[in-house]
This record gives C-alpha cells, sequence and structure tokens, in this order.
C-alpha cells in the first residue's frame, strides 16, 4: 500500500503550549516509515516545518501520490506527546485542505489517545490511533485498511468504537532511523542547548521510552507511560549515520534519561555532543562524571519542589532532601556545562525562599526557572484526581480550568492564551 506520514505545518499564537517551537525530527514518523517499508509498503514522508511547506503545499504534496492512508500528528513530535497543543487547530486545517485526497485517514498523538471522539470529531478523520503509532499504522496497512487493535474511529450515529486500549510499541529494537540530508541541513536547532551558540545541525534520538515513575503532573497514562530501553547496536548505527551527516549535537527525547554506563562509555568515543531531561537524585557523582565526559552539555533536571511535602503531593518518590539534591545539582555543574532545575508553582513553596535558592543555585552556574504553572493534561493523574476519567469534554474542561486559576504563565507560553474553542474554532465542540 502507498501511505502518508505528515507532520502538519504548525503554529502557536494564542496556545498555551509549553513546547520548544522549533522544527524537530518527528521521530514516529521515522520509525513508522523504516516498519512500514520493511514490510513492502510504499511512504511518504513530509514535515511542514522541517520542509518550509504550509499546509496548503502539504496536502498537495500527499494528493499528487494518491496513498492508500495518510497519517497525520496531533503533536509535533514525540518528545511533546507529554505536553501537546491541546488545540487541534493545525491538524485538522491540513486534513481540510487534504479534503478527501488522501485515502483513509488517521490521526496518531495524544488526543485521539486518550479522547478518540473529540478527536475525530473535530479533526474530520476517518480512524485514531490509541497510544504508540507506528507499530499500529504498519499493522493497519499489512492489513489493507481493514480495522486492527488500538484504532477508534466514529460510526454513522456519533458513537466511538475503540479496538482495544492504547498501544506500548515493543521498542526495545527499533531499527536506526535514517533522515534526508536536506531535512538535518535545515534542523540548526539544537535543543535546550545554551552553553555556546550552535554549530552544525542537530538531531532528536530515543535512547529510551517511558518512565518508571508516575508523577501527578505526567501526562502519559494512555501513551509513553511503560520504561523500555532501546537496544544499543541500532541506537548506536543511528547516531553514527547523523555524524556522517554533519550532525553535532543530539537530544535524547527520553521522558527519563537513565544512568546507562555502557551508552556513556560508547558516546565518549564519538564526536557528538548532546543534552537530557533526568532527575538529578538518580545519579551518583560518579556517574556524573562519566555523563560530561560522554559530551553530555545540558541537563534538565526535574526538582519541582523545594519541600518534601512538596514533592510528596507530587508523587515523585524522592529520598534525597532539599539540601542533598541542592549538592548533587553542584556535582553536576561542574562537569556538564549547563544545568537546569525544574520547578513547579502552586505547591505551597514560600516564595521569598524560592527566589534565595535560585540566586543560591544560580551562584553555581545553575539555572532554576520561575515556578511554572500546571496543566492537567487529560491524561494526567492530577486531571482524573481532578473530574476523573476523561470525557468528551476533558480537553476544554482542563483549558478552561487552567486559564481561570493563573493570571500569568511561562515565559514560553502567549501571554494571552485563547479559550479552547476559539483557538480551533471548528465546527465539533462538545
Amino acid at each position: 500500500m502507498k501511505v502518508a506520514l505528515v507532520n502538519p505545518a504548525w503554529t502557536f499564537a494564542g496556545s498555551i503550549y509549553f513546547g520548544c517551537r522549533e522544527p524537530h525530527l518527528p521521530l514516529e514518523l521515522g520509525y513508522a516509515k523504516a516498519m512500514l517499508e520493511q514490510a513492502g509498503h510504499t511512504v511518504l514522508l513530509l514535515d511542514g516545518l522541517l520542509q518550509g511547506l504550509d499546509n496548503d503545499a502539504l496536502a498537495d504534496e500527499v494528493a499528487a501520490v494518491a496513498p492508500d492512508i495518510t497519517m497525520v500528528l496531533t503533536a509535533p513530535t514525540y518528545l511533546f506527546w507529554r505536553c501537546p497543543p491541546p488545540e487541534l487547530r493545525v491538524p485538522a486545517a491540513f486534513l481540510q485542505q487534504l479534503a478527501g485526497r488522501g485515502g483513509t485517514t488517521v490521526i496518531a498523538g495524544p488526543h485521539g489517545s486518550v479522547t478518540p471522539g473529540p478527536a475525530l470529531a473535530k479533526t474530520g478523520a476517518d480512524l485514531a490511533i490509541l497510544g504508540e503509532c507506528e507499530e499500529v499504522i504498519t499493522a493497519l496497512a499489512d492489513s489493507g485498511g481493514a480495522p486492527v487493535r488500538h484504532i477508534a474511529w466514529r460510526n454513522l450515529d456519533g458513537s466511538v468504537t475503540s479496538n482495544g486500549g492504547p498501544h506500548a510499541s515493543r521498542f526495545t529494537d527499533h531499527p536506526a532511523l535514517g533522515w534526508p540530508d536536506d531535512w538535518l541541513r535545515r534542523h540548526r536547532h539544537h535543543h535546550h542547548r545554551f552553553e555556546r551558540p550552535a554549530a552544525g545541525p542537530g538531531a532528536e534520538v530515543e535512547a529510551s521510552r517511558g518512565c518508571p515513575y508516575a508523577c501527578t503532573f505526567c501526562a502519559k497514562l494512555a501513551y509513553r507511560d511503560r520504561y523500555r530501553r532501546r537496544d544499543h547496536e541500532p541506537l548506536l548505527a543511528e547516531i553514527d549515520r547523523l555524524i556522517a551527516q554533519g550532525v553535532t549535537y543530539v537530544y535524547f527525547i527520553d521522558e527519563i534519561f537513565l544512568p546507562q554506563p555502557l551508552l556513556l562509555e560508547a558516546l565518549i568515543e564519538r564526536p557528538v555532543r548532546f543534552g537530557v531531561q533526568t532527575r538529578i537524585d538518580l545519579w551518583k557523582p560518579a556517574l556524573l562524571a562519566l555523563l560530561g565526559r560522554a559530551g553530555c552539555v545540558s541537563i534538565e533536571a526535574g526538582v519541582e519542589s523545594l519541600t518534601e511535602a512538596g514533592r510528596a503531593a507530587l508523587a515523585k518518590r524522592c529520598a534525597m532532601s532539599t539540601a542533598e539534591l541542592t549538592e548533587r545539582l553542584i556535582v553536576a555543574r561542574q562537569h556538564v556545562p549547563f544545568v537546569q532545575a525544574n520547578l513547579i508553582g502552586e505547591l505551597g513553596d514560600d516564595a521569598a525562599e524560592v527566589a534565595a535558592w535560585r540566586q543560591a543555585i544560580e551562584a553555581h552556574g545553575i539555572w532554576a526557572n520561575d515556578p511554572v504553572p500546571l496543566y492537567p493534561y487529560p491524561a494526567s493523574p492530577d486531571y482524573h484526581r481532578l473530574w476523573g476519567r476523561p470525557d468528551d469534554r476533558a480537553w476544554e474542561r482542563a483549558h478552561d480550568h487552567y486559564l481561570r486559576r493563573f493570571p500569568r504563565f511561562s515565559d514560553i507560553q502567549d501571554q494571552r492564551p485563547a479559550r479552547l474553542v476559539e483557538l480551533e474554532d471548528l465546527a465539533w465542540h462538545p
């Protein structure tokens, strides 16, 4: 079968979107392409931001090959499935421009995984993949478009049928990805790198998927939940291919980059720098030294709260005190040129103590953000605690709650975010 895989032309005006707005490699589409081609299917891979194409041009590119199946993402990349744009206006706009010229249309992403009914209604897609998509889209193509597990569709009466729950890919043996040279030349962004200006192309890579922890704020209950570690052989082959194409920096998109001495020792030998997001309490001083020698230049570490009560309220399962966390951050900064401590607002932390702590660690060259407010994503334990299982109004409910509760937002968000119904301006809203 012919399959088109599309990352649409993202725009974020008026959005509360937390994620980086630069182009990133759509890893889920890369895996899907590799698996589909291994199964004998023909694949067209498109990315609006990386290729400089708007949704009209993307739709025309798809229509020109007349695919049997077109899959479009509802989040810019796997990196941001935990904090996607809540609104579906961008994938909906692409599918509207496609106007029936792409065969069976499929959406993949967090929206359809947790609330397939509204996601299908808003976008007009035929099918929604529940959970991680690369193996499911391959199974769908193998079946000739007949229903397979882990998909959902709307019936004529508006009801929704889900064939199984969200899928978790095997992942451990996912193939080494290969990207077009022109995509990498355009990928000048080095994600979360601040110690020096970017020189040469950047890229995103995945060494593990999921997280063994269950923090209340993390939106992963319906996707990318179970922790899995990728085999080193395909992972290193992928990194070596990127280096051969001129890439000088990779960012590991792992929800939690846990210590892997064998991987770090292999990276020491390779001329590439990298960044990670992790928990600092899981790294002993010797492993932090190894992390630095391996080429890590950026650590984003989740501290979240400066009190043990605050961390416990988030179900962090952190055994360290704030003093111990501070000491470990300082050790990390001795080996890695940029270290960030993430803080979350609304946890009862004293504002003066937070300001004093931020100033104190800045003296050691560590940056801590101004505590940011939490968005209760429908796939997070926070949402379930507030309202129970997500229903058709889950995204609208979370969005309105967030806008009512917080008078100010983070410095990477629009300071006048719109309501979801205004952002989407779609014919269907619950």
